[in-house]
């Protein structure tokens, strides 16, 4: 499913029109990527979390030349799906 799909999708579920749901779609992923930006966990009960995982430094080797390159800290953003959303993936 792609952005518009979800877009149709949640017009129809909401009756409310495709423009309504976009803008509705766009504010609550700004409002996720803030709140993430924050450091803040963003919780959605039911369906999962939100939250910023954080990867420490480490050494890496450059699969071209075979040298060893540092591998710098980074800040991700990860998700862990909440049981009422794996109880319905799970079938």
């Amino acid at each position: 499913m792609n952005k518009s799909e979800l877009i149709d999708a949640i017009a129809a579920q909401a009756d409310i029109s495709k423009a309504a749901a976009g803008r509705a779609l766009d504010g609550a992923l700004e409002a996720v990527k803030g709140a993430l930006q924050k450091g803040e966990l963003v919780t959605l009960v039911g369906f999962g979390t939100f939250y910023v995982g954080k990867r420490a430094a480490r050494n890496g080797r450059n699969p071209r030349t075979g040298k060893t390159i540092k591998i710098a800290a980074a800040s991700l953003p990860k998700f862990r799906a909440g049981k009422s959303l794996k109880e319905a993936v799970q079938g």
